[in-house]
């Protein structure tokens, strides 16, 4: 874009008008619970990153409120505030009421922009109790205020001003969305990741109710990313293989780095939006990388003429990789875009990645041995994996058919009506069995706890019985085998005791659904069940209580001196009690494990299951305040 493009009320279109989004919101944020309620915020931040990507932008500031509302600001250009010649209406009053309306259709104002279908403020707005939008531009400092999507407040100026910007101040609406309360974490993730992926901007973020407040800002941009997601792990070269090159329309940028780990973490972005499911970028990016590494073994003898070529799992094992690509007119599936479709950008990604990894690789030798020889390190394990499958296969182990001897299997068929309970321990398992109901609850014992796949390759896995009969029960394969939609139940429900014992167990489990059968959480298939604390008795009356807090509220309400038994573990619990607490559906508590952003959750696993202490060490210490039962 030109530095000398206007950004006027002019620029501003409107594509059409304002349709029904309070009566369909999901189409347009995704969902109505947690996810959709931050996806309002992240729609606002793109259009301060828009002005940051454009050059206009060096400072965003993300407070959470005492009074529920969320304020974004930053020091970009403003959004216009004069009177649209063809529509009568201020430009900031067309952009918060108007669907796709907005200065990026065209690129004269921005050449890539995150919220490209121009539905991000309007869509706010009609989704908030109210919302309001301060602009400084010209000197002066504009006021307007919406109530549920409608003008209440005509556009005004309160003051003078210096510099120039725009402030959203929006309160989502309760009539809308089942909870209105942000995470804290949630954001602060996110507000990380755009100042990683756009180097040297500055985002400040704060929570006036405790005072909380984080600032980030990365001058080294995609490397510094990298090394982030990395702490964890142990790399094999000290500084990540970075690159990146422009050509008329697609901008490419790679960092990437190999660790000693097994397991490949690729996390790639459009615009500066997550592409959790990929797309094209992330199949030329593939593409090219097997292809560079496979010339390169070949033109420098690592590979001898008879050796068979590396794969793309070869080449990809132990490899955490951020792409970032700038495109004028990506084309995602849905608003919510978490998937590129441009069938251009497969080739242009393709031919940038190749040429550039081939001279990295020419330039480094020593880097290039290094990661050479762990791709074909690789190669080798997979053929022992190939080996260990075939195994296993012949034996029918993992193919669903010959279901393990410990499984007690529920009478549904139907897995969308079916619920699988991993059950820590035999005692926790035999009242389960007892307690569960029979039509759809099946129960799976464990026997201690299962492998730590964050350390092992996969021939050692297969050779796990406690994941061989997992994998068996569930039915959907594992690894290169995976097949989601052969899943025999949709409700795979970790049961735990809630002590240290039993929170190792659930981070062992969720560490191999999250490195191997993930599809298993990307479609909501996985639970962690929420036993009870604490069992109340005065009388007759009897209570179960999940947290200290709600143990104090009953035991205020039932005055005197209640009796209170303090659980260990599922193992102290009849089976009647087991299904009252922790499997009736009508009244237990369950937590569906979700991925919200896999880059922070790959390296928080790598810490906590990892072979580096350190970052371990600093993480328990970071976070030990936050501990809410400790069990000693």
């Amino acid at each position: 874009m030109s530095e000398d493009t206007p950004y006027d009320v002019q620029q501003i279109q409107i594509l059409e008008g304002l349709q029904a989004v309070r009566k369909r919101p999901a189409m347009y944020i995704g969902s109505i619970d947690e996810r959709g309620l931050h996806h309002l915020v992240y729609e606002v931040v793109d259009n301060s990153i828009d002005e940051a990507m454009a050059g206009f932008c060096k400072n965003i500031e993300v407070v959470l409120h005492t009074d529920g509302s969320v304020s974004i600001a930053d020091d970009g250009r403003g959004i216009p505030v004069e009177i649209h010649p063809k529509y009568g209406k201020p430009g900031v009053e067309i952009v918060m009421t108007t669907m796709h309306s907005g200065g990026k259709f065209e690129h004269k104002v921005y050449r890539v922009s995150g919220g490209l279908h121009g539905v991000g403020l309007s869509v706010v707005n009609s989704l908030s109790e109210w919302l309001e939008a301060r602009v400084k531009r010209g000197g002066k400092e504009y006021l307007q205020r919406c109530v549920r999507g409608i003008v209440v407040d005509k556009l005004r100026v309160v003051g003078e001003a210096q510099g120039t910007g725009t402030c959203i101040r929006f309160k989502p609406d309760k009539e809308i969305f089942e909870t209105t309360e942000f995470d804290y974490d949630t954001l602060s993730s996110r507000l990380r990741e755009f100042a990683f992926l756009n180097a040297g901007v500055k985002i400040s973020f704060q929570r006036e109710k405790d005072g909380r407040m984080e600032v980030f800002q990365y001058d080294g941009g995609l490397i510094e990313f990298v090394k982030y997601i990395n702490r964890g792990k142990t790399p094999l070269h000290p500084d990540p293989i970075y690159f990146s090159k422009e050509t008329d329309r697609t901008q490419v940028e790679v960092a990437m780095q190999y660790t000693d780990g097994y397991t490949e973490n690729i996390h790639t972005y459009v615009n500066n939006i997550n592409t959790a499911e990929g797309g094209t970028h992330l199949i030329g990016f593939k593409s090219a990388l097997v292809r560079a590494m496979n010339n390169h073994a070949r033109k420098m003898k690592f590979l001898k003429e008879r050796d068979d070529a590396l794969e793309g799992d070869d080449v990809r094992e132990g490899l955490t990789a951020i792409l970032s690509i700038k495109i004028p007119e990506p084309q995602f599936e849905g608003q919510t875009k978490t998937k590129l479709g441009n069938s251009e950008v497969k080739g242009a990604v393709d031919s940038i990645v190749y040429e550039k990894l081939s001279e990295r690789l020419m330039e480094n030798p020593k880097e290039a041995e290094i990661c050479l020889s762990k791709a074909i390190l690789a190669a080798q394990a997979r053929e022992a994996a190939r080996k260990a499958r075939e195994l296993t296969r012949r034996k029918g182990l993992l193919n669903g058919f010959n279901l393990p001897g410990k499984l007690a299997d529920c009478q549904e068929r139907d897995p969308a009506k079916s619920e699988l309970y991993i059950v820590e321990g035999p005692s926790a398992g035999g009242s389960a069995k007892l307690g569960r109901n029979r039509e759809f609850q099946a129960i799976l014992p464990l026997r201690g706890k299962i492998l730590n796949v964050e350390k092992a390759r996969m021939d050692q896995i297969l050779k796990n019985e406690e994941i061989r009969v997992l994998v068996t029960a569930i039915g959907a394969g594992i690894d290169v085998d995976f097949n989601v939609a052969k899943t025999r139940y949709h409700r795979v429900i970790i049961m735990a005791d809630a002590d240290v014992d039993g929170q190792h167990i659930r981070t062992l489990l969720l560490t191999l659904f999250f490195r191997y059968m993930v599809g298993l959480i990307n479609q909501g298939y996985i639970y962690i069940a929420q036993p009870p604390l604490y069992k109340m008795r005065k009388g007759k009356e009897e209570h179960y209580a999940y947290t200290e807090r709600e143990r104090d509220e009953v035991a205020a309400r039932f005055g005197g001196n209640p009796t209170i038994q303090r659980y260990k573990g599922l193992g102290e619990m009849n089976p009647q009690e087991l299904w009252e607490t922790t499997m009736d559906p009508d009244r237990r508590m369950l937590k569906q494990v979700t991925i919200g952003d896999a880059a922070e959750a790959d390296r928080l696993f790598s810490i906590l299951m990892g072979d580096a202490v350190e970052p371990r060490r600093n993480y328990i210490q970071e976070h030990a305040k936050e501990v809410i039962n400790l069990d000693i």
